[in-house]
């Protein structure tokens, strides 16, 4: 099968939804199709097309589905289709309408979703391969004078990036927890914000962008994860994190609800600082408080095996290509 993947975000990109794209490129691949990616559908013959983004692959999408009626369309869905576009834009509704098949990083994004267009929806979690890391890394987590929390992801407003740095700052001079922070500054007053915080806040440090081993090294070093976002799809981080066995404390969101569960003890109300500290402190003293964050994620880290998306995919096209065909044997 020929499989065009519309990706939005630029070529050399490190956003989210690029990431998720050249992966799913490659398991498409492996399955063993043939497959090509590209910002927009620019009439190159394709079997399916899967677009990232209803909203921003929306004109695609339609011109696609006018000109090949017969032809499967897949529309992945974003954390800022689920949670915005939507519900405000009539283009993105129309692509979800046109589309044979919605897809989801997470289950509690069928609550978004038109009662009609539930039924529509697959969960593909996405996967993530464990770090490897030596004993020598594993000893030196286990021993460190400091609590390392890590913060991975760019410096955006939706991420709420700084919340964690000003939880740390609420927490007793006896805490040994230190804020590492991984991701680029796209603007200028972030990059401003990380700096002032840095001089201001000594259980604070801004790593930059890091390449992703290095960005998977240091969550693998690291005793936590938080996520402190506003909206998300279904954060790769989370699944990263869990296939290390690396707890989670997360804003109850349900993007982050419909990865870790609804009985996760690692929840905070979103942008509360003060919640946000007391977990941090509990997950620093506490050891049956931190062996429940660990038990919890490792129950849950299965979900997100490269052989679990793998499997997902191949079923979800198996039931397009049988779909199709059925359209095909229709009478006229």
């Amino acid at each position: 099968m020929r499989i065009e993947v519309i990706c939005p975000a630029p070529a050399g990109t490190r956003y989210g939804n690029r990431v998720t794209a050249l992966r799913w490129v490659g398991i498409l691949r492996h399955l063993g199709h043939r497959v090509r990616i590209a910002e927009r559908w620019e009439g190159k013959p394709c079997d399916l097309l899967l677009a990232l983004h209803a909203w921003r692959s929306a004109e695609t999408v339609l011109r696609f589905g006018r000109l090949h009626p017969e032809k499967p369309v897949l529309v992945a869905l974003t954390g800022t289709d689920l949670y915005r576009d939507i519900h405000r834009h009539r283009k993105a509704q129309q692509a979800l309408e046109r589309a044979s098949r919605l897809v989801a990083l997470q289950p509690l994004a069928a609550k978004e979703l038109p009662p009609h267009l539930r039924v529509k929806m697959s969960v593909i979690y996405q996967s993530a391969k464990k770090t490897k890391t030596g004993k020598t890394q594993r000893t030196r987590r286990a021993n460190s004078a400091c609590f390392d929390v890590c913060v991975i992801g760019h410096l955006r407003k939706v991420k709420d990036p700084f919340r964690a740095a000003l939880a740390s700052r609420l927490l007793p001079k006896s805490s040994r927890v230190r804020i590492l922070q991984a991701g680029a500054a796209r603007e200028e007053a972030m990059v401003q914000r990380a700096q002032a915080e840095q001089k201001r806040n000594p259980r604070y440090r801004w790593l930059g962008e890091l390449s992703g081993a290095r960005v998977r090294r240091l969550m693998a070093g690291s005793r936590l994860l938080v996520l402190s976002s506003l909206m998300e799809g279904g954060a790769n981080v989370i699944s990263e994190a869990l296939v290390d066995r690396v707890p989670v404390l997360a804003s109850r969101i349900p993007g982050s609800v419909g990865l870790l569960g609804r009985g996760y003890p690692g929840y905070f109300p979103a942008r509360d600082t003060a919640a946000l500290a007391r977990l941090l402190r509990r997950a620093e003293v506490d050891v049956h408080f931190y062996r429940r964050l660990k038990t919890w994620c490792a129950r849950r880290a299965h979900l997100f095996r490269p052989s679990e998306e793998r499997a997902r995919w191949k079923k979800l096209l198996k039931e397009l290509g049988w779909a199709a065909s059925q359209r095909q044997a229709r009478p006229n």
